[in-house]
C-alpha cells in the first residue's frame, strides 16, 4: 500500500521559522523515502512556481517568497494526486491553523491537529486560559498588546503579580524566537523591544526556577518525560538547534510520582485544546517538584536534535516508525 500512497511534504513557508522547517523536513523526507511512499515537495511560500530540483528546497532561497503565495500553491495542480499532506511547516501560517484550513477546504487529509486546536495552541494567551479551565497548572501571566503599552503601568503590574525575574516572549511564535528572561525593571524596555520584533502581542510570564521538561504525545499515549539541560540559562534558540548546546535525559531522573503527574498534566493540556495524533507539551518543574505547563506544540520539531523523536526512541519507536504512525493517523 505504501508505494501507492503519495505524500506531499509541506516545508519552508513564510514564517520566521522557515529555516527550522527546512531542517525538520530533511529528516521527514528521508523517513518518507525509506518507508517506500511516493512523495512530492511543496513550499507554499513559492506559490505555483516551485523549485525544479529537490535540493533547491533545502538550499538558499532561489526566489522571493511570501505568505500571499499559499493559496496559489494549494489551488494549483500540485496536490491533485496527493493522498496525505505532511505538514513540516513551523510557526505562523503553518502551526496556527492557516494551512490546515486551506487543506480542509481542498479535502486533503493532513498530519497533526485540526484548525481550531492549532490556532488555540499557537496563541499562548488563549491556550493558558484553556489550561486554567481544565486544571492544568501554568505560570501566572500578563498579556500585552503593543498598541496599548504603558511601560510604567506594566512594571507595576509585574511587581504586583509575580515580580522579577520574569519571562517575556511573543504570544504567537515558537522556537524561543524573541524570548528573554528579564531580570529587573531596568531591562524591561529592552526585553519588550526584543519580543516586539517578532510579534505585536506579548506574554509576560512568572519565571519558574528549576528544570526544563517536555512530554510527548503519540496516538493519545504519553511518552516518557524528557529533561533538557541547556548550556545557557534557559532553552533558547541556539540551545534548541545547535549540537552540543543541550543535554537530554529520557526518562528524566525525577521521582516516579512526579513523572506520572507530569504525564497526566501533559495529556490534560493536550486534550484541553483539542489536539490529536501527536504533539509535545513543555513544562517548567520547580525545585520543589511542582509542574507548570508552558505551551502545547502541535507540530513539534523533527530535526536531529528534536525532543519528540528522542522521547519516542526511548520506548523503542524509531524515527521512521514515528513518521509512519503520524501519516497513518492522518488517514484514519
Amino acid at each position: 500500500m505504501k508505494n501507492k500512497l503519495k505524500i506531499a511534504l509541506l516545508l519552508g513557508g513564510a514564517s520566521s521559522e522557515r529555516e527550522v522547517s527546512k531542517h525538520s523536513s530533511i529528516s521527514i523526507l528521508n523517513a518518507i523515502k525509506n518507508l517506500g511512499y511516493d512523495y512530492t515537495l511543496i513550499d507554499p511560500a513559492y506559490g505555483a512556481n516551485q523549485p525544479t530540483n529537490e535540493e533547491d528546497f533545502f538550499g538558499e532561497d532561489i526566489a522571493d517568497f511570501s505568505s500571499r503565495n499559499y493559496l496559489s500553491a494549494i489551488n494549483s495542480g500540485l496536490l491533485d494526486d496527493v493522498d496525505v499532506a505532511f505538514i513540516g511547516l513551523h510557526g505562523t501560517f503553518g502551526e496556527d491553523g492557516t494551512i490546515q484550513s486551506i487543506l480542509e477546504l481542498k479535502g486533503i487529509p493532513y498530519t497533526g491537529s485540526n484548525v481550531l486546536s492549532s490556532a488555540i495552541s499557537m496563541n499562548k494567551n488563549f491556550a493558558k486560559i484553556m489550561f486554567q479551565h481544565f486544571d492544568v497548572c501554568t505560570p501566572r501571566w500578563i498579556y500585552v498588546e503593543k498598541k496599548s503599552l504603558n511601560i510604567d503601568l506594566l512594571n507595576e503590574k509585574i511587581k504586583k503579580f509575580f515580580g522579577y525575574p520574569c519571562v517575556i516572549k511573543p504570544n504567537d511564535q515558537g522556537s524561543a524566537i524573541g524570548l528573554s528572561i528579564c531580570r529587573g525593571e531596568k531591562e524591561l524596555e529592552e526585553s519588550l523591544n526584543n519580543s516586539f520584533v517578532a510579534s505585536d502581542n506579548l506574554l509576560i510570564e512568572e519565571f519558574i526556577e528549576g528544570h526544563e521538561i517536555t512530554v510527548g504525545i503519540l496516538d493519545s499515549h504519553v511518552l516518557p518525560v524528557l529533561e533538557i539541560k541547556p548550556k545557557h540559562s534557559f532553552y533558547d534558540y541556539e540551545c534548541k538547534y545547535t549540537h552540543g548546546m543541550s543535554e537530554y535525559e529520557v526518562p528524566a531522573n525525577i521521582p516516579q510520582d512526579v513523572a506520572a503527574h507530569l504525564q497526566h498534566q501533559a495529556l490534560l493540556a493536550f486534550n484541553s485544546v483539542g489536539c490529536k495524533s501527536y504533539g509535545r507539551i513543555d513544562f517548567r518543574l520547580s525545585k520543589n517538584m511542582k509542574s507548570y505547563c508552558l505551551e502545547v506544540n502541535t507540530l513539534p520539531g523533527m530535526t536531529s536534535t528534536s525532543l519528540l523523536p528522542k522521547a519516542a526512541k526511548a520506548i523503542g519507536i524509531s524515527f521512521e516508525s514515528l513518521i509512519d504512525k503520524i501519516i497513518q493517523n492522518a488517514l484514519k
